[in-house]
């Protein structure tokens, strides 16, 4: 393979640095005859979609092809980390495509009959075999486990936790002691003590967050990853949910609130990271629409670009631009922290190593 050479400001720094990558790895030393490919401009690390669905299809019968195809988009905006925040089929074998953005995957949502999307999960009858499926679960992921904490209860009509909250502590214990994280999607209020009284490692939507549930997050280090784009949608849910009013007017009034929630988690120092929640109703390739939300919702820019490039990675387990990492870098000819539309127009992206566009 052809060693490259790239030179450009180095994020989050701002010092200019040469760059060389061997063997899919990055280092700070010359290397003899190697190809520059970039020469001026700022290397960003891979950008991260940390809420993704790759193999979910809209026909509800997704297949690997369709899958690759989904990672292929969203690895030319510059996503190459993902993480997989559950899909029905085993997307293991795209993991070993070296054009394919790498994906951490938390397996199968794990909700109950009638809880959540038809097809989409792993559906408990008894809310006790929790603990039991989220060790299946834990086995079969990449690291993290994908709960179903609330969704619209008919005999209600409106969103209501899934699980006892005793039932949650014990399942999320099993999670950790296997060496894995759990998160949980989550609309509304009423889930979240029980969810964080447990040790969720993660919030998905997080739209029903309270001050005080915001500060048992910032306390305990909780990320919140809010997938503004998706929240958007909720106007659109509402008005086809005209059996339920009151959950109707509840997704109203979660998505009118939405940004002054995502701000405060922001403000009280929560962990806040960029996802799209691609393939559950948003189309692949729109991470940089998730940026620049976060930035409108109260985030500087840098810290914007943070949450879905060097801190998301640091998060998931990976580095950035250093001396001996993994060589995952999108090059931009300019500024992207004075200006996150930059984002939209890569000069260069490297994936371990090797120039995909």
């Amino acid at each position: 393979m052809t060693a490259l050479h790239l030179r450009g400001v180095v994020l989050p720094g701002d010092e200019v640095r040469d760059v060389w990558v061997v063997n899919g790895r990055i280092r700070f030393t010359p290397v003899p005859n190697a190809e520059t490919v970039v020469d001026g401009g700022f290397l960003v690390p891979g950008l991260v979609d940390a809420h993704c669905h790759i193999g979910i299809s809209p026909s509800g019968n997704p297949t690997l092809e369709e899958a690759a195809e989904q990672a292929e988009t969203d690895r030319d905006t510059g996503a190459l980390l993902v993480r997989d925040c559950g899909v029905p089929i085993d997307t293991t074998p795209l993991q070993e495509r070296l054009d394919l953005p790498r994906i951490v995957r938390a397996g199968r949502h794990i909700t109950r009959p009638k809880r959540y999307i038809r097809y989409l999960g792993v559906e408990l009858e008894d809310p006790e075999q929790l603990p039991e499926a989220v060790a299946e679960q834990a086995a079969y992921g990449d690291g993290w486990v994908k709960l179903v904490g609330d969704w619209i209860d008919r005999s209600v009509g409106d969103l209501a936790p899934l699980w006892p909250d005793d039932v949650l502590a014990k399942a999320i214990a099993v999670a950790h002691q296997a060496g894995a994280r759990v998160t949980a999607h989550v609309f509304g209020e009423d889930a979240i003590p029980g969810l964080l009284a447990a040790g969720i490692d993660c919030v998905e939507h997080g739209t029903g967050l309270t001050a005080d549930t915001v500060a048992t997050m910032a306390e305990a280090g909780t990320a919140l990853v809010p997938t503004l784009i998706n929240i958007d949608t909720f106007p659109e849910l509402a008005a086809s949910a005209t059996k339920f009013p009151a959950y109707a007017a509840h997704m109203l009034r979660l998505h009118a609130s939405v940004r002054e929630t995502v701000r405060m988690a922001i403000d009280a120092g929560v962990p806040v990271y960029a996802g799209t929640d691609a393939g559950g109703g948003i189309a692949h390739g729109r991470l940089v629409d998730e940026i620049e939300a976060l930035h409108g919702a109260g985030m500087s820019r840098t810290d914007a670009l943070a949450a879905g490039s060097w801190a998301a990675r640091g998060w998931l387990g990976y580095s950035g631009i250093e001396d001996g990492s993994a060589a995952d870098i999108v090059a931009y000819s300019a500024d992207p922290r004075t200006d996150l539309s930059v984002l939209r127009s890569p000069s260069r992206i490297v994936l371990r190593g090797r120039i995909v566009r």
